[in-house]
This record gives C-alpha cells, sequence and structure tokens, in this order.
C-alpha cells in the first residue's frame, strides 16, 4: 500500500492550497485518511481527522480554515486549506487506515508534502 500526498507548496498569508492524499496497492478497503502536520522543531500532530462514519474533528488552531474530504471512487483524500497562516507552515503527512486484500488492518503515512506560508 503506497501514500503519494501533494499539492504543498509556497502561499501567501490568506492564500488556500489543496493538499490530495492518493491510496494505491492491495486495497480491499479504507477505513480512514487523516491530516497531521510537522512545523520546523516541532513534533508531528493532528490536523483533521475523519471518522469511516464520516465525522470530522479538528485541531483548534485550524478550525473554521481547513476541511478534511474524501473522494471514495477515488481512493483520495483531501484537505483544503483556507486562509492560511505562517504559522501554518510545516510538512502535512496523510495517514490512512487500510484493510489489505489479504484483510489486514494497517495504518500508513505519506511521505509529506511541504505547506510554506509567508507573512
Amino acid at each position: 500500500v503506497q501514500l503519494q500526498a501533494s499539492g504543498g507548496g509556497v502561499v501567501q498569508a490568506g492564500g488556500s492550497l489543496r493538499l490530495s492524499c492518493a491510496v494505491s496497492g492491495s486495497i480491499r478497503s479504507i477505513n480512514t485518511i487523516n491530516w497531521y502536520r510537522q512545523a520546523p522543531g516541532k513534533q508531528r500532530e493532528v490536523v483533521a481527522i475523519r471518522t469511516s462514519s464520516g465525522n470530522t474533528n479538528y485541531a483548534d488552531s485550524v478550525k473554521g480554515r481547513f476541511t478534511i474530504s474524501r473522494d471514495n471512487a477515488r481512493n483520495t483524500g483531501y484537505l483544503q486549506m483556507n486562509s492560511l497562516k505562517p504559522e501554518d507552515t510545516g510538512t502535512y503527512y496523510c495517514n490512512a487506515l487500510v484493510t489489505t486484500t489479504w484483510d489486514k488492518v494497517s495504518n500508513y503515512w505519506g511521505q509529506g508534502t511541504l505547506v510554506t506560508v509567508s507573512s
């Protein structure tokens, strides 16, 4: 199973980016695709969670600005980021809980995509 994160880049404060996380491989089903980030010199933190039933939770710092979503037909998760702030700068990682074709449930990480927000 592979996760390919994309969509990062450099944006001015107040701008928007949409991150994508494409899941591929020996997949029977994808339970969740969630997003984390790691700012320089800091620990990785959760940004947005979308449960298998579709409920969402966000870090307080991004509530009202970020939206997590998913396209089941494309096996892809998204993170829409609006009104970006310099403190949103960091490497964003997607994480997927996947049931493989041999019925093993495992957790997988994408390689990260860098978001830089300039002031």
